[in-house]
Formats: C-alpha cells, sequence, structure tokens
C-alpha cells in the first residue's frame, strides 16, 4: 500500500461493479476500494438478462447514496484538521490558565452588594460613615460578636475594619447619629406607605445580657424577662412599628422598668420629633391601664388597646359574659362618651383557651401532687391562679376557679375611642403581630440578645445598629416581593453566600471583577444584584 503517512493522500471509495460468471450471468455488487484492494460489501444478485443486470446496477448505485457516505476522504485535510482542533484546545486551556493567573482575590461579597444597594435606598447613604454600613450589613449577613464581625468583613468582603474604631464609633453613635438615623427611617416608610403612617403599633421585649452587671448600674436591671432568663441581669426595648412592621422609634429603659409606664413617653416623643397628627395607637392589653388610657386622651391621640375584660366592673361583666357565643360575632358596649368598648367571640380561640387550661392543670396536678409549695414557686402567674395557698404554703387545686375560668372562653375585648366599626377595629388590633414578629427578627435573625456590652453607650450603639439592620432586612422583604422573586429573606441570603466574585487584574494594571452565576437560584435572585 506503500507510505501509510497522513502526508500521501490515497483515494478510496465504492462504486458498482459488474463481473461475468463462467456460467454466462453477470453478477452486480457494490465493491469498497482501498488503494489496490478491493471489498464487496453489498451483494446485488446474478442475471444474464441485461435488463435485470441494468436494475441491479441502478440499485447498486440507489444503495451506496443511501448507506455509503462519504466516498472520498483527503487524509492530510483530515489530519490538518485535528491538529487545529488540538491546537484551539491547546490554546483555550492556555487562555483560561492566563485569565485564572490574573485573579487577585475571589470573595462571596453578593450579600453584601444586595444589602447595600437596599441601604441606599432607604437613604441611610445620607450617613456618610461606612463603619455603620458595614455594622448593620453584616448583623443581617452573618451575626455575631464585633470580634468576629472583623473577621468575616475581611474574609467575605474585603473589608479592613480595625476593631478598635468600631469601638471608639460605637461610643460615639448614639449621641451624633441615632436622631438622623431615626428620621431617615420614618420618612422611608412614609414614602413606602403613600405619605401617611396611619397605624402606629407599639410593643415592648426584654434583652438580656450574658453576664449580670458588676457593680450593677442604673440601666442593666433583673426585672420580669419575657424570654423567661430570670438569672441575667437585662433592659427594656419599647418599639413603634408602622403597617406590614416598618420600624419608625425605639426606647430603652432600665430593666425594672414596668412595660405599662414606657408607651406614653415614646409616643409623645415621636408625635414631637416627626409632627405626626393624623395616626392610630395599637397596644395590647399589657399596656392598657387607666392611667395609660387618659394619658392618651388628653394628649389627643386615638386608640385601640387590648381591654383587661376580666377587671371590668360587675355591670360590664354580666355584660360580656351573655353575648352569643356565635363565632365571629362582636358587639360594643359605650363605656362613656367617645370610648367604646368592643367584644368578640372565636371557636378558634375558644378552643385554644381550653386546650392550654387543660394542659396547665395537668401541670400543677403533677408539681403539687404533695400539696406542698416551696417558695420560689409563691406566685400567681400563669395557671397558679388557680392555687388557693394558705399560711402554712401547703396548696390545693381550686376546681371552682377552673369553671369559672371556663366561662371566658373565646371572649376577647378591645378598648377604643376612634369611629372604626367593631370589624375593622378587631382587624387593626390583630396588626399586632407586625411588632411581635419585628421583635422575633430581632431576637433571632439579627441576634440582638445576648448582649456582651457593659457601658450605656454601647448598650445603646448595639441597639441602634440592630435598628439599623431590621430597617434593611424589612427593605429586602418588600423588594423582593416587589420584584416576584418568590423567596424568604433568609433563602436569598443564603443562596447570594454561594455566589463567588472574581477580581481579575488587566494588561494595563487595572482590577476587573465578575460575578459567577451557574444554579437557577442564584440566577432567580440576579435581579437584586444587577436589577
Amino acid at each position: 500500500m506503500g507510505d501509510a503517512s497522513p502526508k500521501n493522500r490515497y483515494i478510496w471509495g465504492m462504486f458498482v461493479r459488474k463481473k461475468r460468471n463462467r456460467s454466462g450471468t453477470t453478477s452486480v455488487s457494490v465493491v469498497f476500494k482501498n488503494g489496490r484492494t478491493f471489498k464487496e460489501v453489498h451483494h446485488l444478485g446474478s442475471s444474464a438478462d441485461p435488463v435485470e443486470i441494468q436494475r441491479m446496477y441502478n440499485e447498486g448505485k440507489e444503495w451506496i447514496a443511501l448507506y455509503g457516505g462519504q466516498q472520498r476522504i483527503d487524509f492530510e485535510e483530515k489530519w490538518r484538521e485535528e491538529q487545529a482542533e488540538a491546537a484551539a484546545v491547546e490554546q483555550a486551556i492556555a487562555d483560561v490558565k492566563d485569565t485564572l493567573s490574573r485573579v487577585e482575590r475571589t470573595t462571596l461579597d453578593a450579600p453584601q452588594a444586595i444589602l447595600n444597594r437596599i441601604y441606599d435606598r432607604i437613604g441611610f447613604n445620607e450617613i456618610e460613615d461606612d463603619i455603620l454600613r458595614h455594622l448593620a450589613i453584616a448583623r443581617v449577613c452573618q451575626p455575631m460578636s464585633k470580634v468576629a464581625t472583623v473577621e468575616y468583613l475581611k474574609s467575605y468582603f474585603d473589608e479592613d475594619i480595625q476593631l478598635h474604631k468600631i469601638y471608639r464609633y460605637m461610643d460615639k453613635l448614639h449621641s451624633t447619629q441615632r436622631e438622623k438615623i431615626q428620621q431617615i427611617s420614618v420618612a422611608h416608610t412614609m414614602d413606602v406607605l403613600g405619605g401617611r403612617i396611619g397605624l402606629v403599633f407599639y410593643d415592648v421585649t426584654t434583652l438580656y445580657f450574658e453576664s449580670a452587671p458588676d457593680p450593677a448600674d442604673e440601666l442593666r436591671q433583673d426585672g420580669y424577662s419575657k424570654d423567661g432568663k430570670t438569672a441575667e441581669s437585662q433592659i427594656v426595648l419599647g418599639l413603634l412599628v408602622s403597617e406590614d412592621g416598618y420600624p419608625l422609634s425605639y426606647s430603652i429603659f432600665n430593666g425594672k422598668q414596668y412595660e405599662g409606664y414606657t408607651m406614653i413617653p415614646i409616643i409623645d416623643d415621636f408625635v414631637q420629633r416627626f409632627n405626626l397628627t393624623d395616626f392610630i395607637v395599637v397596644a395590647d392589653s399589657g399596656l392598657m391601664s387607666e392611667k395609660n388610657v387618659e394619658l392618651l386622651e388628653s394628649a389627643g391621640y386615638q386608640y385601640i388597646l387590648g381591654a383587661r375584660i376580666r377587671s371590668e366592673s360587675p355591670k360590664v361583666k354580666e355584660w360580656l359574659l351573655s353575648i352569643d357565643r356565635v363565632d365571629g360575632h362582636c358587639e360594643e358596649y359605650e363605656k362613656k362618651a367617645g370610648q367604646r368598648l368592643i367584644v368578640s367571640y372565636s371557636e378558634a380561640r375558644a378552643k385554644k383557651n381550653a386546650h392550654n387550661r387543660e394542659k396547665g392543670v395537668e401541670r400543677l396536678q403533677k408539681a403539687y401532687a404533695k400539696g406542698t409549695l416551696t417558695k420560689d414557686k409563691v406566685n400567681k402567674r400563669g395557671y397558679n391562679k388557680f392555687l388557693d395557698i394558705s399560711k402554712d404554703i401547703t396548696v390545693s387545686i381550686n376546681y371552682e376557679k377552673i369553671v369559672e375560668d371556663a366561662r371566658w372562653d373565646g371572649v376577647k375585648g378591645y378598648i377604643t375611642n376612634t369611629s372604626l366599626n367593631p370589624d375593622e377595629v378587631i382587624k387593626q388590633y390583630h396588626g399586632l403581630w407586625v411588632v411581635e414578629r419585628a421583635f422575633r427578627i430581632g431576637k433571632s435573625n439579627l441576634e440582638m440578645r445576648p448582649m456582651f456590652h457593659f457601658t450605656e453607650k454601647r448598650i445603646e450603639a448595639h441597639i441602634c445598629i440592630c435598628f439599623v439592620a431590621y430597617k434593611v432586612y424589612k427593605e429586602l422583604e418588600r423588594t423582593i416581593r416587589e420584584k416576584g422573586i418568590g423567596m424568604s429573606v433568609d433563602k436569598v441570603l443564603f443562596y447570594a453566600k454561594t455566589i463567588p466574585t472574581l477580581r481579575f487584574r488587566l494588561p494595563n494594571g487595572e482590577s476587573y471583577s465578575e460575578r459567577l452565576y451557574t444554579t437557577p437560584q442564584q440566577e432567580r435572585i440576579r435581579p437584586l444584584l444587577e436589577g
């Protein structure tokens, strides 16, 4: 066959061959030729009839056209194509290696990029201080101690902030920027709500410290903990939010402060600072006292408060217990000029009340089976109200009180001086869940507590940073909903943390960054980074 080098050109292919046989017939077949070698690949038959021979010949040509494929290969051209393809692959690999050699740094800063946009949209960029920005955004992304935050900012966002600068900043934050922060938050909230606050929801919670103050100070005190942390000192946090839970203002009080005394000062301060007039204060029954109601009315505020219906006069209680027990039924009672008591009945609430009482009584029966009570349990909280405690600290369960308690199952009362109809009053009161959710997000997602700071300035600064972080969290939540992404804030941040950002050094010495989106989830949140 000669030299088999790819540089030697050979012609190969198939054709139809007619071959005379000794019998006088002619065989027709498709033959493959490679150099001087012939190989039959398809036999069509034999015949002595010229017409039949021609038919088989034509059939052979059709067979070649259908099955024969390429009839001629230029091996030198094929070799050149393969060489060119291999060279292209090698060049592509070289280009990739060259590109990677120019990568200066890889970061996971997509969460920071998203939250920076949100931070600026709110207007917090008017506060020309990068430390506040970094601390608030880091608390939304990865809440941790200030020491750990410094390392997190450096490792993930390539932000180099020294710890002593953070502490120095916290020492002056409350006196220099707290007022500006709340002004920006209120202005943004009013813009989101169409220029009017409308409803103001107020509630309080407690925030505990990792260790008790030594010596004790005026702010950190022992008190009734809403987290059940009886051994730790605490502060009381009062929070005002609007509809949908946008934060408006906050104040902190010492840990022993009775929550009923916190509402009026913070509302008065809020109204004076922002010159608000047309709004309704909504608060739960824990803040409803005769004094608070008098102060609200004397200041000209409209209010919807949870009523303490079991503390009403005998006449009112008789009316309360006489209302129809029909699911969703509500009635109203005019207590005095301009003030109404709205009462409603709910089957779901009645079932819940009965269930909780049953479980509470079961716990009492187990806890006090011996009929004695230790000093640490001498209180009337919770279902201990069903206990009769004698002078020698012996106890028994008063089942008459249980029967009396059951009469109130499903009944809920509301006090208001508004002109809203009863259904609307109840609906607005139920919006209080937004404050409860704000506290839940602050304590869990933002890890507002436990606190590790000891000076009053840094405690106040820590709360202020968490306030900014919660505002950013809420605006991101609204933006996600607005763009139809269909994820929670936590899910968005989870997937954002998986998006790498590559920073390249270009031949001219400049830098260029590019984010890599490699999963469907990453593509879904892309509008938050580029939209």
